[in-house]
This record gives structure tokens, sequence and C-alpha cells, in this order.
């Protein structure tokens, strides 16, 4: 099964967009939270790792959609595997 070299350009740029995104939201992240480290341990408080924390939780939400479950993505492409061959192991009977 071939698939279209116009679709798999186009998978890629996207995949790669997801990315570059996501590697942006990364040096914000860190570049926020030193400066917000920098103020809270200024002021002599640890008040600083809340929105670490947070923020934190919202990046890796993103990395996962982005190298987990992006279309393409290893996981996602074990999956898709997975439910073919339960697809194929069930015959022509339609499973919904």
């Amino acid at each position: 099964m071939s698939i279209d070299p116009s679709r798999i350009e186009k998978l890629a740029h996207r995949r790669a967009r997801a990315k570059l995104g996501w590697y942006a939201h990364a040096a914000i992240f860190v570049l926020v939270n030193l400066a917000l480290i920098a103020v809270s341990a200024a002021h002599g408080r640890a008040w600083a790792v809340y929105p670490l924390l947070g923020w934190g939780v919202g990046l890796l939400a993103h990395a996962a959609s982005v190298w987990l479950l992006a279309p393409g993505g290893e996981l996602m492409g074990r999956m898709v595997e997975r439910e073919r061959a339960r697809l194929n192991a069930a015959g022509s009977s339609d499973p919904w």
C-alpha cells in the first residue's frame, strides 16, 4: 500500500510545525519561569514553584500531543496497527 507523496509532504510539514510550536512553548516556559524564580528568590519566597508546576503540566500535555498522539507518531502508529490487525481478524463482519 503506497501513500501519496503529496500527503506525506503535508503530514511532514504539519508535524514539523507542531514540533516547532512545542520548542517555542518550552523556550518561553524556561525563560518566564527563570524570571519568576529570580523574582521569588529576591523576595525570599518560594511562590514561583506554583506557576512552574501548573505550566509544566500543560507543557507535558503539549509534548504528549506532539510526540505521542500526533498523526504519524509512534504511539498512534502502534495503535493504528493494532486496530488494523483486530479488524482484519474480525473478517468481513462489521465490528461496529
